[in-house]
């Protein structure tokens, strides 16, 4: 049965021509032409996957052809064809992009077999820009899976609020995936084609903010040669996303809210008013509510923007979500770096979802990223995980006397000293209480008290 995959042979030797077209018309689909012109008309009314091209050819020669067809058709693989062996012109051609050089004296099954092995390189650089266009569509919704009600709730609300033009502030914890949430809302607008701008204000150097916000007129201040469009006027249209908007400097808090009343700006030196129209979505770690009270942040400006509040869970509040995440991460980084991890085993899952996760979703994808760099196995295990994530305990249904809690953070912190000096002596309980000073009687009965005896077993023979 033929391939699906269409062949152009681009020569102007007819014999040459048919000669091909024989080999492969069985099993492709083949066009024929006998001029580089002839081959560049064909392709704006076919689709053509790889093309047999001669590097002689009257009029526009095949290097030009070549040229012209790796700028406007990247994905068509091109097989170029010479009656001569020139070292020089097979390495031109490699430069310019062809996927092989042949001269005309080639063998049948060779060819067969070149061909064949040109489709299949096609056929995977279609499934990598189909799966980077996948991962990009859903890295902006890693953060919506799991079972939880908390993200069931986000995934409603972004239904019903993603096409209004209402501004939405997005509060949480760094590392909760605010701008994944805000583009996202983005894509589902209806404004999805039209400019996303993110800003992070606090990375910005204050002196900066404005001139970067607003824009500025050509000698507004030292070092202004010329008119620079604000992110106000870059957004209009589309979304302007403004991260960290807690750290906006007051007086920078007056003109925002102009902009987002009137729906129109003015850059640093200017003296007209200039019309912007945006989809606006804040978001912050900052408890608006105290900077208020405190005068840190105009309130007249909190209400403005706190039209749809949506608050992003910090992943120790949605843990059961965990597994579902790490399956995520793992089968993004082990195609990314090639590996024949298969899965976290129950234990290490375990081990994880009792850990605080300070720096949530992102320190979850980081950890998966490294464990699956540096395994070899197929499954990661919780002998695999990091020290920190063996002791770093949730505190959920823990003790609540206070002075439990001293004792737990005490033997917490002993643990984990106590491994660490372990893992410097190669596991070697002798010499690890040599290491801290201690009567080898006293080590034992503290790493038996601490469950490590098991613990250290089971590493020192990882």
């Amino acid at each position: 049965m033929a391939s699906s995959k269409t062949i152009l042979i681009c020569d102007d030797d007819l014999g040459m021509r048919d000669t091909i077209a024989a080999i492969l018309k069985r099993d492709y689909r083949v066009l024929t032409v006998s001029s580089g012109e002839g081959a560049l008309s064909l392709l704006k009314q076919e689709d053509v996957d790889l093309i047999l091209l001669d590097v002689r050819l009257p009029g526009i020669s095949g290097f030009d052809v070549l040229k012209i067809v790796k700028e406007n058709y990247s994905l068509i693989e091109c097989i170029m064809i010479s009656a001569i062996n020139e070292v020089e012109t097979a390495v031109q051609a490699m430069k310019h992009g062809a996927y092989h050089y042949i001269t005309k004296n080639f063998d049948y099954d060779e060819l067969r077999s070149l061909v064949r092995n040109a489709c299949e390189r096609q056929d995977l650089n279609r499934q990598v820009i189909t799966l980077s266009a996948q991962v990009a569509e859903q890295s902006e919704r890693e953060f919506l899976i799991g079972p939880s009600r908390q993200i069931r709730d986000i995934v409603d609300l972004v239904q019903k609020v993603a096409k209004l033009s209402a501004t939405v502030l997005i509060l949480g914890e760094s590392g909760t995936g605010k701008e994944l949430l805000a583009r996202l809302l983005h894509r589902e607008s209806g404004r999805g084609s039209e400019a996303f701008i993110a800003v992070n204000l606090s990375a910005i150097p204050h002196e900066l903010v404005e001139s970067t916000l607003f824009g500025h007129e050509r000698g507004a201040f030292t070092g202004a040669h010329k008119q620079q469009l604000g992110k106000f006027e870059l957004a209009a249209g589309g979304t302007l996303f403004l991260d960290e908007i807690g750290d906006l400097r007051f007086d920078l808090q007056a003109k925002l809210l102009r902009a987002i009343q009137e729906g129109e700006i003015e850059r640093v030196g200017g003296t007209k008013p200039i019309k912007t129209e945006f989809r606006l979505i804040v978001a912050t770690n900052v408890d608006l509510d105290k900077a208020v009270k405190e005068g840190r942040f105009r309130e007249d400006l909190y209400y403005r923007i706190n039209v749809i509040p949506i608050r992003m869970p910090p992943l120790r509040d949605r843990i059961e979500d965990l597994p579902e995440l790490a399956r995520l991460f793992l089968d993004r980084y082990k195609a990314k770096f090639r590996k024949p991890v298969r899965g976290i085993s129950g234990s290490a899952l375990k081990i994880l979802a009792s850990y605080w996760w300070p720096g949530n979703i992102r320190e979850l994808e980081n950890l998966i990223e490294r464990l699956v760099a540096v395994s070899d196995k197929e499954w990661i295990t919780d002998e695999d995980l990091p020290l920190e994530y063996h002791f770093a305990k949730l505190d959920s249904g823990g003790p609540t006397v206070p002075d439990a809690r001293f004792q737990e953070a005490c033997d917490t912190f002993e643990r984990n000293f106590i491994l660490r000096a372990l893992e410097k002596s190669d596991w070697n309980v002798t010499a690890t209480s040599r290491y801290l000073g201690i009567p080898l009687s006293t080590l034992k009965h503290k790493m038996s008290r601490l469950d490590l005896r098991d613990i250290a077993r089971k590493l020192r023979g990882a």
